[in-house]
């Protein structure tokens, strides 16, 4: 088992500008780095403090790492100071990923909103390198502004290779957008899906996965089909801290990938 407070050593190779307060950063570390999609790892810039983050890079790359990172906060601020050279650690992985054997065979839908969008782009490109595993790939994705559109030049290689997308934002003052408007559950509106073998991956802000999730059970989707990336409140890592304790379990130790059969009698876990 790997140590879990070993730091690897990694360079940033580049520095993309996702949205205004979103970048990815694409790391070379010192050896090969393996991790399950769903998984985490703790990003550590030296003399300055660590945090946690799923990778955005499908899981099936081994020599380079892409993490993605909204500035929110004191470390993520200095992250975002960051230029390529710059070293850095990533301890990990940490926590347990998506069970891709259990999707194998089924229509998948992706529900993702905002910056949740990272740790469910790991998870498509990985569906997308062993694609004849799956069924139909769907991805709904939500955010507040066309400006605020995660990897917004990528889609139409996602769709290229397979995946229907379906998108949409709560608003757009310049008239350009052509696609819905509304929070990201209006796009299951006339969407043909077959949750009786299909699966359902839920991330994005807390309000989004709450509703995302009642939608889906509304349209059919059972408590043990629908798995959740709960990230939120992680801190250490191994669960030492406590600050991430979803009733009985540590979401960085336990996942933070739940289905929501697990998770759904616990009081404010959309908190």
């Amino acid at each position: 088992m790997n140590d879990p407070y070993k730091t690897l050593k990694a360079a940033i190779i580049r520095v993309t500008d996702e949205t205004s307060n979103i970048k990815s950063f694409l790391l070379k570390p010192e050896k090969k780095f393996s991790f399950k999609t769903g998984q985490f790892v703790q990003f550590t810039v030296p003399g300055i403090g660590e945090a946690p983050f799923t990778p955005s890079s499908s899981h099936f790359e081994k020599d380079e790492i892409e993490i993605t990172i909204m500035k929110a906060g004191r470390v993520t601020s200095r992250i975002h100071e960051l230029k390529p050279k710059d070293v850095v650690g990533i301890r990990g992985p940490l926590g347990k990923g998506y069970p891709l054997e259990e999707f194998e065979g089924k229509e998948i839908l992706i529900l993702g909103g905002g910056v949740g969008m990272a740790p469910l782009r790991c998870l498509l490109l990985s569906l997308l390198e062993e694609k004849n595993k799956y069924g139909r790939i769907l991805l709904l994705y939500g955010s507040k502004t066309p400006g605020d559109i995660v990897y917004a030049g990528q889609f139409a290689d996602w769709k290229k290779r397979g995946t229907e997308i379906y998108r949409s934002v709560d608003r757009c003052d310049t008239g350009e957008w052509k696609e819905k408007k509304g929070v990201v559950t209006c796009l299951f509106e006339g969407l043909k899906l077959n949750p009786d073998n299909g699966v359902a991956v839920v991330c994005g802000p807390p309000i989004m996965m709450k509703f995302g999730t009642m939608k889906l059970l509304e349209v059919g989707y059972k408590p043990e089909s629908i798995y959740l990336s709960m990230e939120k409140n992680m801190s250490c890592g191994i669960g030492k801290c406590g600050h991430c304790a979803c009733g009985k379990y540590f979401a960085c130790k336990d996942g933070p990938v739940f289905k929501y059969s697990v998770v759904k009698d616990i009081a404010n876990i959309w908190d």
